[in-house]
């Protein structure tokens, strides 16, 4: 199965159903869209400026400018900030990966991310599955193949 490297808490905001588009600079590949992905949470530290950040953005905003369930993220990213672990290097959910959308053109929708350059595509991402627990992998920039453990 192809994979996708998220870093935290967005990976886990994935897999709770709270984050339905990936955004990122450029279109997935037609090879994945219509397919089932899995979500790969990386390796990297969780930063607590970031959480705090779009925890605020999304109490005085709003879905605005996230692209985010407003109450449940709020909600998981007061627990991340209040010591809650989120999984790292590992598998957290699959997904069916959607066609992609110029982020302009989702209406209500803006990059949940303020690099501007990584936002110009949204990847809906739908049927969520949760792995329970979560699948230990280690994963790699772009699409990757996960070979799950049977």
């Amino acid at each position: 199965m192809r994979a996708l490297t998220i870093w935290q808490p967005w990976a886990t905001l994935i897999a709770e159903g709270l984050k339905p588009y990936e955004f990122r600079g450029w279109a997935a590949p037609a090879y994945v869209q219509g397919q089932r992905i899995a979500i790969h949470a990386g390796a990297r530290p969780i930063k607590s400026g970031e959480v705090k950040e779009l925890l605020l953005m999304l109490q005085k905003e709003g879905s605005f400018g996230t692209g985010l369930v407003v109450h449940g993220s709020i909600a998981l990213l007061e627990r991340v900030l209040a010591g809650m672990t989120l999984p790292r290097s590992a598998i957290v959910c699959t997904g069916v990966l959607g066609t992609p959308i110029r982020a302009g053109d989702i209406p209500g929708l803006e990059a949940d991310s303020d690099r501007i350059d990584h936002s110009k595509w949204g990847w809906p991402i739908t049927e969520i599955q949760r792995l329970e627990p979560p699948a230990p992998a280690t994963g790699m920039q772009g699409f990757w193949t996960w070979r799950a453990e049977a």
